[in-house]
């Protein structure tokens, strides 16, 4: 009987968990269905091309366009009506550096048009249709992230799960397909740099997918091409960060939220100075290696063999001042005694499991490094600095995921009440007087004395108006020397504590700038994983590029994750 009075409450929550699994289900199958087809697309698969795939994605894009409209046109007829929201989710920074990457994609939206204008003769149709399709869909979804990443979905919970998951996959299978394009642009140009390098006993064979006929504008042809594959990075990291939004909108259907007031907390630039200075150091000498790198690799064994050796020891150095960083952060939490935020939270935990998983990609790369490095026979001079480097590699994510995951889990401080309203006491011809100077007056020293009347409570003096007390005053001032205390001992606490958190809040803006740093290289094309030579010799050619190729955009999207989670670290510490 006990059981059967509790099954309505049971009953109630599984049609809800049951849409949830099957709505997951239905984007795997999705995702997995695309994924296969990318596949067959990239090993040339004897009745797939390029359009069949183009045709799946252009699809995918339509029924979702067709959701979302949907879901703004219900919004704009619901919208008197009072809706939960989420606080945690679709913080304003990360709107502006989606919108940041989606007009970059544009861009490249428009590249690609032109180059099928070019190439219209020997081009399918959908290569055409395609940029048109993403373009439209990228505008619409970048306004409807800005409009509703928030909300917290009550009503129609199965279809907009449906929905919502449709999306998720949708631009995990848009990342797929950039990843895989430039991927394939990048190992190209590394097969013909291993020549340079004397590995001559590896076969070239290029992977090529060029249109089989002349273009019509040269100069114009040559612009698209070669711009399509330098915008390809920021097509893929706004295409990971839509799915990311999304997939917290989903676990957001038909959720709970306790109401209570949620403090903003703007990113401020006081008190970051030396960490910004710093950061800028790293951000412009990694551009510049870049650049140098780019220009010579591949021009000369001994130029290429320089540009790597640069390379190694410029992220040496950035890797062991991130390390040091992260430690002296992870040291001034220890010394701290404030408590965890372990509410129930999707963005918080989500953004905590994209940081260990996606650093597993650069912990494969690294761990293959170091072994290629143990067991190769022979070791040119530039390969031993990839053993520090990968070691650091290691290090350096395994501690910053530390402070990271911490930081966003901490609680904020919050001052005292009974320090707020710390009273002051006089006794003025018999009578107190009771008066309540601010919190930010009281901690700047600036409590101001009116006509003689307020005492000054500071440096363990009072001055107050004078008379005759006799025994009751000697009370009185005893009381009032208290509080001077009281308040003294908070003013010297309260200093230590500020001054950690200026330093987290430099330690936080410098990796925020390191990591935007190291995001640039492999992004850009930087790539010693490909370029040294020495896995290959050791793993063989074929199985170390797949191993590269999966890698790769896990260790790129976790720099640019990594950034915006010590964006928000600093604008809440």
């Amino acid at each position: 009987m006990e059981k059967a009075a509790g099954s309505p409450s049971v009953g109630g929550s599984y049609p809800q968990k049951n849409a949830e699994i099957l709505s997951s289900q239905y984007g795997i199958n999705l995702f997995l269905a695309g994924l296969l087809l990318t596949f067959a697309w990239a090993v040339h698969a004897v009745g797939i091309s390029k359009s069949h795939l183009l045709s799946y994605l252009i699809t995918l894009m339509l029924i979702q366009l067709l959701w979302m409209l949907w879901y703004l046109c219900r919004s704009c007829t619901q919208r008197r009506l009072i809706r939960d929201k989420d606080t945690h989710a679709g913080a304003r920074w990360l709107k502006c550096g989606i919108t940041l990457f989606a007009v970059i994609t544009l861009i490249l939206d428009s590249f690609k048009i032109g180059y099928y204008i070019d190439f219209s003769n020997c081009l399918s149709p959908t290569e055409g249709i395609f940029p048109v399709t993403h373009a439209v869909h990228t505008i619409l979804q970048v306004y409807f992230l800005w409009c509703h990443a928030k909300d917290i979905i009550q009503s129609f919970k199965t279809l907009e799960r449906f929905g919502v998951i449709h999306s998720v996959f949708t631009n995990l299978l848009l990342w797929t397909n950039g990843v895989l394009t430039e991927s394939k642009h990048q190992l190209n140009e590394h097969k013909e740099r291993l020549i340079t390098l004397g590995f001559g006993n590896i076969t070239i064979v290029l992977d090529d997918h060029a249109p089989q006929c002349n273009c019509t504008t040269t100069t114009l042809c040559s612009i698209f091409s070669q711009g399509i594959y330098y915008l390809y990075p920021f097509n893929i990291e706004y295409h990971i960060l839509a799915s990311t939004m999304l997939y917290v909108l989903w676990k957001n259907i038909g959720r709970k939220v306790e109401h209570h007031q949620q403090h903003k907390t703007p990113f401020k630039f006081h008190g970051i100075t030396v960490g910004m200075i710093f950061g800028l150091i790293v951000l412009t000498s990694t551009i510049a290696i870049v650049v140098v790198y780019l220009i010579q690799i591949g021009r000369s064994k001994s130029k290429s063999e320089l540009a790597l050796t640069m390379f190694y020891l410029h992220a040496i150095s950035v890797l062991a001042l991130m390390c040091t960083a992260g430690i002296v952060a992870l040291l001034i939490y220890r010394l701290e005694d404030r408590s965890l935020d372990n509410s129930k939270n999707p963005a918080r935990k989500l953004d905590a499991e994209l940081l260990v998983g996606t650093a597993a990609g650069s912990w494969l790369l690294s761990w293959g490094s170091i072994l290629a490095i143990i067991c190769a026979q022979a070791h040119p001079k530039y390969t031993w600095y990839n053993l520090p480097y990968s070691v650091l590699v290691i290090i350096e994510k395994y501690i910053q995921n530390l402070f990271i995951i911490e930081s966003i889990h901490r609680e904020q401080e919050k001052v005292n009440d009974d320090v707020k309203t710390l009273r002051i006491v006089t006794i003025s011809r018999g009578s107190t007087l009771s008066l309540s100077p601010s919190y930010k007056e009281i901690y700047n020293g600036r409590a101001a004395c009116d006509s003689g009347e307020v005492p000054c409570l500071f440096k363990g003096s009072i001055c107050g108006r004078e008379n005759g007390g006799g025994g009751g005053a000697k009370e009185e001032t005893s009381q009032e020397n208290s509080s001077v205390m009281h308040s003294a001992s908070f003013y010297s606490s309260n200093s230590v504590t500020n001054n950690k958190r200026r330093v987290l809040k430099n330690i936080a803006a410098f990796l925020f700038l390191c990591n935007l740093s190291l995001w640039i290289p492999p992004a850009f094309g930087c790539r010693p994983e490909y370029d040294n030579g020495l896995e290959e010799v050791v793993f063989g050619f074929e199985p170390w590029i797949i191993v590269v190729n999966l890698a790769m955009p896990f260790s790129i999207f976790y720099r640019m994750h990594s950034a915006a989670s010590l964006f928000e670290v600093n604008c809440k510490t």
